[in-house]
């Protein structure tokens, strides 16, 4: 044991020795944590004060804060996709007279990625379970699902921050009801008669919610004080697109689209996360496709459309008792594979008499 310790000392001179004489490096540009973690007042969160004069608050900001910086790579990737995505959930909140620091909330709900998710069922940027998601007018079936939408699920969230702010009287309160729900928020505040987050004795992960969030407003706005020296090439270029309305008369593959606009699949997904699968389903839509293919997209679809037509018949089989998919693929002479993308079908999942199953021959 001491021979170990001994050389972890060695190396940390040794560390501490080159620090001292490549002062440019961008490593030794990172700042010490303990020097960074003293926070001095005023602080607020969407212009309430935050109690840095309370010593519990004041130690559970300096671990949430401590903890955030020590990830990195998360945070550089958080200040990275911000110049993709928080230029137009700012326009939005500001459009709504909301405070602009709820911002920070998709940061750490998200870590501004469409595709997160948890364990409870929580989906997209703004981490809507199915139910709120939906009351919050949010399409969610197994073909579209706007929680994975910038613009749908901000929308959903402002209308849901309206009414927990309505509900609580308190930005702050509103946020902890976000992540606590605003039934058991109201229960605490019932057993507990506080109206203050700060006062209140919530489940850790609430406890420790509006402090995650009080952490990432700091970091980002001053990231170089705490080491992330970016530069305007670092960041990820804004989201640019046009959009185009599409009214399909029947199901067909969303490789269509791709082609239409002078793309790839993978693009036309990346830009409409919200649809799920591979086909575009019968009925209109609203599409994202990329910046200047819009003006020339509807002439090069229809086109398109009519080839895929001619060369591909479309059948419509209703599935018997007995049926598997393997059978039906071998019987009309497809892939299985196929048969499966046509249908948004997932292995584990059974077919039932009475079923319809799109065929392409």
């Amino acid at each position: 044991m001491k021979y170990f310790i001994s050389v972890f000392l060695f190396f940390l001179a040794v560390a501490s020795a080159q620090g001292e004489s490549h002062q440019s490096t961008e490593m030794n540009q990172f700042p010490g944590l303990i020097s960074r973690v003293r926070i001095s007042g005023p602080l607020d969160f969407c212009g309430e004060a935050v109690e840095l004069e309370n010593q519990d608050v004041r130690e559970r900001l300096e671990k949430e804060f401590l903890l955030t910086l020590w990830d990195r790579p998360q945070v550089a990737l958080w200040i990275k996709r911000s110049s993709r995505y928080l230029p137009i959930i700012e326009k939005m909140l500001r459009e709504h007279d909301m405070p602009e620091d709820l911002k920070y909330v998709a940061v750490v709900e998200s870590a501004l990625l469409h595709h997160a998710g948890s364990s409870k069922g929580a989906v997209g940027f703004w981490q809507f379970i199915k139910s709120t998601g939906r009351s919050y007018g949010l399409t969610i079936t197994n073909d579209i699902d706007e929680r994975r939408n910038l613009f749908a699920s901000t929308n959903a969230a402002v209308g849901y921050f309206k009414k927990l702010h309505g509900l609580f009287g308190s930005w702050t309160l509103a946020a902890a009801a976000y992540n606590l729900g605003e039934v058991r928020l109201q229960d605490a505040k019932e057993n507990q008669q506080v109206d203050n987050y700060y006062h209140f004795y919530l489940p850790l992960e609430t406890q420790r919610y509006i402090l995650k969030i009080i952490a990432a407003k700091l970091i980002f706005s001053d990231p170089a004080r705490y080491g992330f020296h970016l530069q305007p090439q670092d960041l990820y270029p804004p989201l640019s697109f046009d959009r185009i309305k599409i009214t399909a008369p029947s199901n067909m593959p969303l490789y269509l689209v791709a082609q239409a606009s002078g793309t790839y699949f993978k693009a036309i997904k990346d830009l409409n996360p919200e649809i799920r699968g591979h086909q575009l389903k019968k009925g209109t839509h609203v599409i994202a496709v990329p910046k200047g293919s819009g003006p020339k997209f509807h002439d090069s679809f229809a086109a398109l459309v009519k080839q895929w037509r001619k060369e591909y018949k479309m059948h419509v089989y209703i599935v018997k008792k007995g049926d598997n998919l393997s059978a039906i693929a071998e019987y009309f002479n497809v892939p299985l594979p196929a048969l499966m993308a046509w249908n948004d079908l997932h292995p584990s999942r059974f077919i039932h008499p009475g079923e319809q199953l799109l065929i392409y021959q």
